[in-house]
């Protein structure tokens, strides 16, 4: 009789583990740590078969050394920028993520952040929610400018940057996007235009919308020059990874009325400190970004089906090398 194994989930998720158990129960005992911090992990992982890792917290190489024999990683997700891939291959610990869990779920999410902001559902709200005195009129908005005929840039036509770009075609508007790494031909596949450089891409922009990984390519792409390359009056939206925009930068193209608003899923740093300036701006109401900056926690992933799917494709992985067979989607 076999020795059962150790799963440990190191961050997010507290017990009811009832999803994980109903595909590994019979393999394995299952422990979730709901750690904050790397720091935390220290003496609970080292003897696990297998860990599953979400957002909240980062593997460095300091932990993959001290785990004894760990034959699976798996990320809970799709980026997998928080865990040192590299390290983990050299000792020869497969790291994998969900690709296929939340494609929907972060498009809709980008798509209504846009409409959000460029049909002034959230400027209205805000201002007239703030001030009782205000005029009951649309003009506090304008100018806004129909949707259609205007470029919806994709940064990063992967599985999610692709339903994104096909959901702002149905609402007709002319999506292009910049990706060096996806093969000439998926633009006529897609019915979309592809562009050969960022800078080409930017200066048509009506909206950015980012759905590439952070990699040390993509840190800041948006930054202060980029986004000056922007025409005055478009919008960003960040629903990919925190680290590929910088937020003040994005702050002061706010403050200045370049930008006419930013959507913002993710932050470089989560969750930001209390006296961030990007928070500080965002609660301001005296601030000019405070009606024309939507901030979330996180949260385009989200919805019950999501969730349940990438908790279960996660659990499905693991039970895969614990009963002997290759792992799927690794990224290592």
């Amino acid at each position: 009789m076999h020795a059962r194994a150790r799963v440990v989930i190191t961050d997010l998720l507290t017990e009811p583990l009832d999803l994980e158990r109903q595909v590994l129960d019979d393999l394995a005992d299952l422990a979730a740590l709901n750690a904050n911090t790397e720091e935390e992990l220290v003496g609970r992982i080292e003897d696990a078969d297998a860990l599953i890792l979400y957002h909240k917290l980062t593997l460095t190489r300091r932990t993959l050394e001290r785990l004894e024999r760990c034959k699976l990683i798996v990320r809970g997700g799709v980026g997998f920028d928080n865990v040192d891939i590299a390290a983990a291959r050299q000792r020869a610990i497969p790291v994998a993520n969900v690709p296929d869990y939340g494609t929907e779920e972060v498009a809709d999410s980008a798509i209504g952040m846009m409409l959000a902001l460029t049909r002034g559902f959230h400027l209205l709200n805000h201002r007239l929610q703030r001030d009782r005195d205000a005029d009951w009129t649309h003009r506090h908005a304008a100018p806004l400018h129909r949707l259609r005929g205007r470029v919806f840039a994709v940064i990063g036509l992967g599985r999610i940057g692709t339903a994104a770009a096909l959901r702002a075609k149905a609402l007709g508007m002319d999506v292009a996007y910049y990706d060096p790494y996806i093969p000439r031909g998926r633009d006529k596949a897609l019915g979309v235009r592809c562009v050969d450089t960022l800078d080409e891409l930017l200066a048509q922009a009506c909206v950015v919308s980012l759905h590439c990984p952070h990699t040390p390519e993509t840190l800041h792409l948006l930054n202060r020059q980029t986004l000056a390359r922007l025409p005055r009056g478009s919008y960003v939206v960040n629903t990919a990874r925190g680290a590929v925009v910088d937020v003040l930068a994005v702050l002061e193209a706010l403050a200045s009325g370049h930008l006419a608003g930013a959507a913002i899923d993710v932050l470089e740093h989560e969750p930001p400190p209390a006296d961030h300036p990007f928070l500080a701006a965002w609660r301001d109401p005296q601030h000019p970004a405070h009606d024309r900056l939507i901030l979330n926690p996180h949260a385009a992933f989200y919805c019950e089906q999501g969730s349940h799917d990438m908790r279960v494709k996660s659990s499905q992985n693991i039970r895969r090398v614990l009963l002997g067979q290759p792992p799927l989607n690794v990224v290592n």
